[in-house]
């Protein structure tokens, strides 16, 4: 899969993400082809990986290609498929990675062609460290499934999961990073101004995040246990309005995004 021709319809934060994660691992195929009426975005996706084309004109350059990601937000999806859909190959696999559509509806749009993979993306597969939960169309066999999974390790984990669990994903895990990263800044910063270089913050940081969850996942401790380990708590006070910021926040996005 890694060789094959690649085209993306939407050339934004996605795009630029599984681009970045494709070339950290050394996997970037001969030929990306790219659409986007923004020359802005283009000429910004350019700048980072000269070797893509792109295709101001219209979808079906990019369309023409083994896999079609569908690279923009939903309400956009219809639109950009009209203009794909005479473009397609018949081997092709097109990735949607937006949540709300379904496969089934995906299918509807392209006129029955059915050779779908739903990805929910994030952030950290910039540095092929995402975690990007994927379902596959019922007509997609074991080669295709493989193939694809092969080409997704550049960006990190890949589970495949039921089509219906997406949506709960693009809140926990998709949108995830952005809970934390103000936090963990806030905190990089803190950390400078009590002595330490940016570089001890961010390792800190970091080793410290990744062992809080393993602890939560690992542990074998029920979430009380967990919070109880550490006796200081200097956010204490605060948890109920940054809990109650979560139920409500993320509950109102999710019946959003759901089909």
């Amino acid at each position: 899969m890694s060789a094959k021709s690649l085209g993306f319809i939407g050339g934004g934060r996605v795009a630029r993400i599984l681009l970045g994660g494709l070339a950290k691992a050394g996997r970037m195929p001969a030929t990306i082809v790219v659409s986007d009426p923004d020359g802005a975005a283009l000429e910004k996706l350019k700048r980072a990986h000269p070797a893509i084309e792109r295709a101001a004109g219209g979808n079906a350059r990019a369309a023409a290609q083994d896999v079609l990601f569908l690279a923009v937000h939903p309400p956009l999806v219809k639109e950009a498929l009209d203009q794909a859909r005479g473009a397609l190959k018949p081997s092709a696999l097109v990735a949607s990675l937006a949540p709300k559509l379904t496969i089934a509806k995906i299918k509807e749009m392209l006129g029955g062609f059915d050779r779908i993979v739903r990805m929910i993306p994030n952030a950290p597969s910039i540095v092929g460290a995402g975690y990007n939960p994927v379902a596959f169309s019922a007509s997609l066999g074991a080669e295709d499934r493989a193939s694809w999974l092969e080409l997704a390790k550049a960006w990190g984990d890949c589970p495949v999961v039921a089509e219906e669990k997406l949506e709960a994903y693009a809140i926990v895990t998709a949108m995830g990073p952005t809970y934390f990263w103000f936090q963990l800044f806030e905190l990089q910063a803190l950390g400078e101004s009590f002595g330490l270089t940016a570089e001890e913050a961010r390792e800190g940081l970091a080793k410290m995040l990744a062992g809080a969850c393993q602890t939560m996942a690992r542990s074998g401790l029920s979430p009380a246990e967990v919070q109880d380990l550490i006796p200081v708590r200097p956010l204490a006070g605060a948890e109920p309005s940054i809990t109650e910021a979560y139920r409500n926040s993320l509950r109102g996005v999710f019946e959003k995004i759901r089909p």
